[in-house]
């Protein structure tokens, strides 16, 4: 039996100068298995480089994983996250470089994958578990714990095809946790299922982590924040960041996100004609890369044009998250300023004083509203007219990371 000094430090996956290609045409693809096949087996030592509508999926990757050590997989889609997993659950052989995974592996690859749909539950917990290698001993022993994580209790004699995909995520991952394999691959599928039993998950892998790998692909960033103790980003198959430093890699994670797409509902009374925002180290406007840091200041200058006289204005600003959750408002600013008409052109200023945002990509949405004719009406709204990333050396779950003073009284 290992100690805990001696498995911390235990090699468990090692991926060497790891390339694979796909073509994009279907009967191409055919065509060259079959000659890669030939190639294989009669050694003829041909170069793999890329033919016509071929590209690499996963190019020149390494990297290694010991145990006790969770590594987060992020990037876009088509970065050659899935592909990676496929070919470290061997169901897919690299064209370059060689992968070496000790002891047993457990796989959550995708929905259900190594269910056979017409066999019960209870006939796949057996199958999945001695396709891990378990003897059906150690499987009897584990039986009623892997059917209570799973809470699947009255259908656990019913097939896996009548499961609800939240169902069959659970026994997957019921059957992969509970049998404490020495590496552990996690794709997406935390996705599916309700917060209470993805909070179970979290909790299964931090008790699993004392004695295994985890390699734990997630398109929510703060449950990769959660978990990794290492960050590999990826990028069209290449590795753009691979470093212990989580919340480096997450930050320059947010700062590749680049869907930012406002969207502008106005009158012609009035136009945000530009702004500008001053964080403690530098300015920025329109076009620039916004990094704000954890628990600063920052002051946003709106320039507006009036094309009439606005009576009674109000200004209002939303923060909205990267899957555009609305986090934040400010707004009713006439308890701190009162405006009683304005024209032309003039600058308003906001200062949010100790940012206490989580790590993330967030946007900012403006609008501006004014009382015509005794009704209130709205001027303008621009919806996520300005796109920020926090950046911290904290992440959690939540969006706001409070900032709090701390005593110890005897």
């Amino acid at each position: 039996m290992h100690n805990s000094d001696t498995m911390e430090r235990e090699l468990l996956v090692k991926v060497e100068g790891v390339s694979k290609k796909f073509a994009k045409d279907l009967k191409r693809s055919l065509l060259y298995g079959l000659g890669d096949v030939f190639n294989s087996v009669f050694k003829t030592g041909k170069e793999v480089n890329l033919r016509k509508d071929e590209f690499w999926a996963v190019q020149d990757l390494s990297f290694e994983l010991r145990r006790g050590e969770c590594i987060g997989l992020i990037g876009h889609n088509g970065a050659g996250k899935s592909t990676l997993l496929k070919m470290l659950n061997g169901l897919i052989t690299p064209d370059k470089g060689k992968i070496e995974m000790h002891g047993r592996v457990g796989a959550l690859i995708e929905l259900g994958a190594g269910f056979n749909p017409i066999l019960t539950g209870r006939e796949n917990i057996y199958n999945n578990a001695a396709v891990l290698g378990f003897s059906k001993k150690e499987i009897l022993e584990k039986f009623d714990e892997i059917v209570a994580f799973a809470e699947i209790g009255e259908y656990l004699d019913m097939p896996v095809q009548n499961y609800s995909s939240g169902m069959r995520v659970r026994l997957g991952f019921a059957v992969a946790a509970q049998m404490k394999p020495d590496i552990l691959l996690v794709d997406e599928v935390l996705a599916v299922g309700d917060m209470g039993f993805v909070l179970k998950c979290f909790h299964q892998m931090d008790k699993l982590l004392e004695n295994t790998a985890i390699i734990l692909v997630s398109h929510s960033i703060p449950q990769v924040a959660r978990m990794a103790t290492k960050l590999l980003m990826l990028e069209k198959g290449k590795v753009e960041f691979h470093s212990g430093n989580v919340s480096k890699g997450l930050t320059e994670y947010y700062k590749r996100y680049k869907l930012e797409i406002p969207n502008y509902k106005g009158s012609e009374l009035a136009e945000l004609k530009s702004w500008k925002i001053d964080s403690l180290e530098k300015s920025y406007v329109k076009g620039d890369e916004i990094v704000i840091q954890y628990n600063e200041d920052m002051i946003i200058h709106f320039t507006i044009d009036c094309f009439d006289v606005l009576l009674d204005p109000s200004f209002y600003i939303a923060i909205y998250d990267n899957e555009q959750r609305n986090i934040a408002e400010i707004c009713n600013f006439k308890k701190k300023l009162i405006i009683d008409s304005v024209s032309g052109s003039f600058v308003i200023s906001v200062i949010i004083q100790n940012l206490n945002l989580n790590q993330g990509k967030y946007s900012i949405t403006v609008a501006l509203n004014s009382v015509q004719n005794n009704i209130n009406t709205l001027i303008f709204r621009y919806q996520s007219a300005i796109y920020f990333t926090v950046h911290g050396d904290n992440h959690g779950w939540a969006p706001f990371q409070l900032d709090a003073n701390w005593t110890l009284n005897s």
